[in-house]
């Protein structure tokens, strides 16, 4: 019976700080912005952190024990999980949908992503979507550097749910922190950013592929916020189903059994602390519940996001 317990990896970025001390870690510098929670990516491959498995790489998991993702087809782990917290504002970019990734950056995976907001200081923003009605008006508009009339922004506060998908026009400011369920996936055109040096150079744009892939005029994706799926896992609040996962929020007072009838399901613990099975959880462990586990039991008062592969 398998339960996967991984050991994050933490990076640095020009936006980061020291938020994440808020969730346990042991940060490495006074600039992380990112916490790979869940990843097998090359960029980011988290070990398992004890048990039969202790030390092992996800991406040498899915390779070699498929069977404890249901048999999954595909070359690579599908979903990645960050928890996100930005000290300074991010860049506006875009990221691509599978078949102009696997076409323009060596075979990766689009990238596909949605965020539920943890925290957010008050009168904080976000950036999603753009106001141009056309794509001549989008080339137009970046041609001319207009970006605060490109942009869209909207406030946002905790709780708050957002569907990011490819082609959307995004950005996470300052002060904002967020768990973010994506494809496995380490592909994003910077469209702008700031003009901000680092280590005494701009960063790189991505003009040209952020024109290529940016959807106009821009169309709100419909959500699922606050209805419930009864069929599966009844109890869970689901956030969003895509064609690449589902994504719940379930919130733990007391005891909670969960079936496990997904092919695998990703969990991460945003607030409070508890029991899964007989092991300790608190607020920023992360783990993955296997095939081979029929039913979890969760004992505590804390809040998870719940996620899996479609």
């Amino acid at each position: 019976m398998s339960i996967l317990f991984l050991n994050p990896v933490l990076k640095d970025t020009i936006w980061g700080g020291t938020r994440l001390k808020e969730f346990g870690y042991d940060l490495p510098s006074d600039h992380v912005g990112e916490c790979w929670g869940i990843s097998a990516h090359p960029n980011g491959d988290c070990e398992i952190a004890f048990g039969e498995y202790k030390g092992a790489k996800l991406s040498s998991m899915w390779a070699e024990h498929r069977e404890l993702f249901d048999n999954v087809e595909g070359d690579t782990f599908p979903l990645l999980t960050k928890i996100i917290a930005a000290e300074d504002d991010l860049s506006i970019q875009v990221h691509p949908d599978n078949s102009y990734a696997f076409a323009n950056e060596n075979g990766s995976l689009g990238k596909m992503e949605c965020w539920y907001v943890l925290d957010a200081d008050p009168n904080t923003t976000i950036v999603v979507g753009h106001n141009a009605d056309s794509k001549d008006e989008l080339v137009s508009m970046i041609d001319e550097h207009r970006f605060n009339d490109l942009i869209r922004e909207t406030p946002i506060s905790k709780g708050d749910f957002f569907q990011i998908n490819p082609g959307t026009v995004h950005a996470i400011k300052g002060g904002t922190v967020i768990l973010e369920t994506q494809q496995s996936s380490d592909i994003t055109y910077r469209l702008y950013d700031y003009d901000r040096l680092d280590n005494g150079k701009l960063r790189e744009l991505h003009l040209d592929k952020s024109k290529d892939v940016i959807v106009s005029p821009y169309k709100k994706p419909e959500l699922h916020v606050g209805g419930f799926k009864a069929t599966v896992n009844k109890g869970f609040q689901e956030l969003v189903n895509t064609e690449y996962y589902t994504v719940w929020k379930c919130d733990v007072d007391g005891e909670a059994n969960i079936k496990e009838d997904q092919h695998f399901m990703l969990v991460s613990v945003i607030d409070g602390d508890g029991l899964v099975d007989d092991y300790k959880i608190s607020k920023g462990s992360h783990f993955i519940i296997c095939k081979d586990q029929d039913e979890v039991t969760f004992n505590g008062n804390m809040s998870l996001i719940i996620s899996t592969v479609n």
